[in-house]
This record gives structure tokens, sequence and C-alpha cells, in this order.
């Protein structure tokens, strides 16, 4: 039987589906103020992974459209002023690389965004902003619509149909392939995909820390506040239902007398500044401890339902504003004047720490990412993003938040995501991206990470492309060829801290890992969640042992007589010869020497071959990456006739 959540979602779906069918009815019979509009694929949502999505689609030479309600890209990044970066400060992956990269050339170093003390990347708002718009208009064949929103879509046998309206204009979309990179998953929701909206059970995906019975509760939101110092006193009106014993516990006091922060640090005030300073002075107030986060679940709301909530959360702000300038002495600090488009100096849209997670082909759990290779799924193997950010929740407003679970910073070692979460299961030519991917509620924590959704866009991008050039559902588009064009455009799909994406052999690396051949080591150093390949120790017995059980599902292989480099390579002419019987064995098998020249390092006859040699090696001979294709499980799909 289906739980009550699941079915209280499903019963507002279909009730949701049925009223947009009805505008459907109403608006495909308006007379459009222009003609209707074509395109290969759609991207709804100028998000931070709308945008990779749309960059990453055009630059495949793809005919793409963007649509976004508001004036702004970028999402989380800009809109919502997040503008201090978590995580994959050494995990530079694809387009998140080349935004970090403008940032830098825009603040003229690496330090100089190292500003305040949560990130290492920390940037203005309108800055961020402005390089998004930039990537954009550099891609001819990217159509950006802004002000516009969509209020019917539906699926006929040529694709996709949309109505789109906006202030003064109303006009149809028809695409093959749709995207949706909205900030709660609100198009997946109108065509009728399932999904799930709060915490999972403990039995429904055997993750040990998710609560024994699942709820509607999700992660707090937060509207951000950007502060500039004005030097003169810029104390606000007390706002409406103010209280200051809400936010004693937002920094060392001696007032704060709730037990449940005493296992929390308590910073002193001035961190509550120094945490999100950003260039140029100005400070982000993005404080989770008793401060501006704000507990309500208004993904399943309506418009104007969530207008009211936001407006709840504005305010909740205000009230920690007038705290910091009256009780904690920060007077001369006000909201910034020239950040945002907006007639109060807040960011265009509140931070979503989540929102809905549908269905997909494959979910990523907590289990996957803490064990990746003990799994009966080999997700692993179809990355298409990488994180090392811990599981990351944030429930202190809410009301019950003393009986809720405690994720805050729940270690798991650097992962991957996989393919699959982008697919919806009941759905086709669609695809989802920003955060309503199908993970589970406690990955969700990780996974909503800006450059893990800037990832997950140009992932979604990639895919979407692929389906057009080779005319087929995105279902069915090669888990490797997305992973060989991500790996081509500087991305990665193993987070492997000690190889990156400049080394000589990154490309191989990542391919040898993706097959599972070797194995990466998965730690926590501190609070940092890390992989490491180590290439340059010696192969184990273990390492090999492990090899063989791979290659041996595809041709019956022989066992080396020593893990010796001399004993190695006459072991790889055996290997080469049952796996390409009828092709020469490479020159430069034939020495120590050429064996040598080609690896590019120094080896001798007796000592053990390295773990970056073997991959190496086995890439050149086999290529098992493009090869053996895999599905989106991560299961081999293609065995070889052994003999």
């Amino acid at each position: 039987m289906p739980s009550q959540k699941r079915v209280r979602l499903k019963s507002k779906c279909v009730k949701r589906t049925f009223i947009h069918f009805l505008a459907l009815l109403f608006l495909f019979n308006i007379s459009c103020t222009q003609d209707a509009l074509h395109t290969d694929v759609l991207v709804i949502g100028g998000s931070a992974s709308g945008v990779s999505a749309a960059l990453s689609s055009a630059r495949q030479g793809v005919e793409t459209t963007l649509l976004e309600e508001g004036p702004w890209l970028g999402g989380m990044l800009t809109a919502a002023g997040v503008s201090a970066v978590d995580g994959n400060t050494k995990l530079p992956s694809g387009i998140w690389g080349e935004y970090r990269d403008s940032l830098i050339h825009h603040y003229g170093s690496k330090k100089a965004l190292q500003t305040g003390w949560v990130s290492n990347h920390l940037f203005e708002p309108s800055v961020g902003h402005q390089i998004f718009q930039n990537m954009v208009k550099n891609e001819p064949l990217i159509k950006p619509f802004f002000g516009v929103k969509v209020s019917a879509i539906e699926k006929n046998d040529k694709g996709w149909r949309i109505a789109v309206n906006g202030q003064n204009q109303t006009f149809e979309i028809h695409a093959k392939v749709v995207i949706d990179a909205t900030e709660l998953g609100d198009i997946a929701m109108q065509v009728g995909i399932p999904y799930d909206l709060g915490m999972d059970s403990r039995k429904t995906y055997g993750e040990d820390i998710a609560p024994e019975k699942e709820n509607d509760v999700i992660q707090d939101l937060t509207y951000v506040m950007i502060l500039e110092d004005y030097g003169v006193d810029k104390t606000i009106e007390k706002p409406e239902g103010y209280d200051p014993e809400v936010f004693y516990c937002a920094s060392e006091s001696d007032l704060c007398q709730d037990g449940e922060f005493m296992n929390r640090t308590l910073w002193p005030k001035d961190s509550l500044l120094s945490y999100g300073r950003l260039p140029n002075e100005k400070v982000m107030i993005n404080w989770p401890i008793n401060g501006n986060d704000y507990y309500v679940n208004a993904v399943d709301q309506t418009r104007e339902e969530r207008k009211k909530s936001f407006e709840a959360a504005k305010l909740k702000s205000l009230q920690f504003l007038y705290y910091l300038q009256t009780e904690l002495g920060f007077n001369t600090y006000g909201l910034t004047e020239d950040e945002f488009p907006t007639t109060d100096g807040f960011p265009l849209i509140p931070y979503h720490r989540e929102s809905r997670r549908i269905h997909g082909l494959t979910t990523l759990t907590v289990n996957h990412i803490g064990r990746p290779y003990d799994q009966e799924q080999s997700l692993y193997r179809t990355g298409i993003a990488v994180g090392d950010y811990p599981v990351d929740h944030h429930h202190a407003s809410h009301p019950d938040a003393a009986n809720l679970p405690e994720l805050h910073f729940y270690p798991v070692p650097s992962y991957s995501l996989p393919l699959g979460s982008l697919l919806p299961k009941v759905e086709d030519y669609f695809i989802v991206a920003e955060k309503s991917i199908s993970v589970t509620n406690i990955v969700n924590g990780t996974t909503r990470l800006q450059p893990v959704v800037m990832q997950i866009g140009q992932a979604a991008g990639v895919l979407a492309a692929l389906s057009i050039i080779e005319n087929i559902s995105p279902k069915l588009v090669g888990v490797r060829k997305v992973q060989a064009q991500l790996l081509g455009n500087g991305g990665y799909i193993l987070p492997y801290l000690d190889v990156a994406k400049n080394h000589p052999r990154f490309q191989v690396y990542q391919r040898i890992g993706a097959t599972g051949i070797l194995k990466g080591t998965g730690m926590n150093v501190g609070w940092e969640n890390q992989t490491w390949f180590f290439p340059e120790e010696k192969l184990s017995q273990k390492d090999l042992d492990h090899a063989l059980s791979i290659l041996n599902q595809f041709k019956t292989v022989s066992t080396p007589v020593s893990l010796k480099n001399g004993d190695m390579m006459e072991w790889f002419k055996k290997l080469y010869l049952v796996f390409s019987p009828e092709n020469a064995i490479p020159y430069w098998l034939n020495s120590i020497q050429t064996f040598q020249d080609f690896s590019e390092t120094k080896i001798t006859v007796e000592e053990n071959i390295s773990r970056g040699n073997f991959a190496l090696v086995i890439d050149e001979l086999i290529d098992p990456f493009h090869s053996w294709p895999i599905d989106h499980s991560g299961k081999f799909v293609l065995e070889l006739e052994k003999k």
C-alpha cells in the first residue's frame, strides 16, 4: 500500500493537473501576440542549473530557449542572494569551474573572493548575475525570455506545447525536449510526474539515519539580506511581531538559555558579519543559528499562498536585522540599496533549500554515497556530477526541531551523482534539474549545493542535446556518451581529489574509475569529504583481484605471474590478444624502455606496477569505458562472448 504522504501528494498532483488542463483549453485558444516559437530544447527556469543547461545544450549546436520569470539569471547564486559558494573548491568541474574563473577574473585573484570565512568563493550577487548574462549572450543558439511564466504545458505527438505569458505578451512554444530547472520543480508537477516531498522513512531506502516514519518536513528557507555599512544610524522601524528572545542564541550571549543549542558552537557576535562578508565591504546575512532561517513548506502552495509565506520569511529577516542593529550594536548596517532591482532592497526570491523530488530511473541514497562499491546498483559508474559537501540540513526553525533527526554536517565521502536521477520514470523527452532530481531527502542536503546543481544543469543540457542530435529519447542516450561529453568539457564524473582536471591522465583515471576496474578511496578529513585515486601507489593484490573480477565478466583472462612491471608487461600482451586477437601487440610493450617512454614515468622491471600505470594500460589496450556500455543502474549491458 502507498503511504499516506504519497497518496496525498498524488491526489494534489491529479487535482492540479486537471486545473492546468483547463488552463490549456483556455490559453491555447487565445490569439497570441506573436507566432508560435519552435525550439529543440526548452529550459524552464533561469536558475543556476537552468543557465548551465542552456549553455551546454547550445554549445553542442542545438537551438535552445530559456524562460525565466524574473529579470535575473542564476537563481540561488544571484537572485536569492546566496553568493557564497559551498563545496567543490578543489573540484572545479565543468561550467561551475568556468563560472568560478570568471569571478576570479572580475575581482582579480582567488584571494579577492575569500572575503568571508564561510566560503572560498564570495561575490556580489549583481556581479554573479552579470557573468551569467554574459555567458548566455555569448551563445547565439540560446534565446532567453525574461519576465514570463509557463501557464500550461501539454505533450503531443510532435513534442511539447507550452503556453507562456508575461506582462505584455502571450505566446506558444513548441519544444522537442523540456528541462525543468525551476526552483521547486513546478513544471514536473504540472505534467503529472510523481514526486516525494519531506522526509523519507528509514525503511523506504534503508537509510539508518532517516526518521522511523516519513513526514512532510522540508528544510528551512531563508530570505537572505545583503547589508552594507553606511557609517550612520540605519536602524529600521521595529518590525511587526519582533521578539528579541528569538535571536538570543544567534551568537555568544549570557541571555542564551536555550539548551537546544548547547551542543552547537555559538560564535562571537562579530562572526555574524564576518561570516558572509562579500567584496566591496558588503555583507551577506544567511545565518542558520537562531538567525533568519524560516520554516514553511510552501512547495505545494498556490502562488498567492507562497507570496504570503515569503512575506513572512522576509519579515523574519527584518526582525533579525533589527536585532543586529539594536541588540548587537550594528546600527550603521542596513540593506544595500543598489544590489537588487527591488524596491525593498531584498533579493528577488527566497533561498529554497529543498523542493519536490521526482521518482526517477535511479534514486541516490546516502548508502550509495557512503559505500558506493557495496550497493546492488553501481550508480558511481553513471556519475555526471560530483560533490564534496557534507549532508547539511537546516531544521532549527521548525516548531518541532528538537524531535527531528540531527542531519547537520553528517559525514560522507565525496561522491558522484547518477544520470538516472535526472530522468523521470513515467515521462519521456523530459529532464529534471536543480533540486528536484531523484535523490532521498537526506541526500538532498548535499546535492542542493550550488556547484553540484550547476553540474546537474550541464549534464541535463548535454543529455537533451544528444537526444536531439541522435533523434532518440533522452532515456535511450548512452550514459557513456553523456559522460564522455562532460569529460571533454572539463567536467568530473568521479570526485578524485588527487587528480586535477589539468592532469595529463585526468580523463584516463576518470574513465577507468567509472568502469569500477580500480576503486577510489573515500574518507573524511575534519569536516571535508574526499575521495582519492592514489595513482602513484603500487597496485596491490587486492586491486588486481578486483580488476580480474571485472575483466572476467567479458573474457576469461589469465592471472599475472606477479605485479612486477616485467611480468605485468607479459600479461598485458596476453590480455591484448584476448580482447583484440586480430591486431598486432602495441610496440610499447616490447621492452621496459618503450613501456617507460609510453607511460612517461621512471620504472624498473623488478618494481611493482603503479595503480596509475595499470589504469593507463587498461584504458589504452581495452578501452573498457567506451567498449562496455552500461545502463542507468551501472550494470554492464553488453557482455562480449567469453572464450
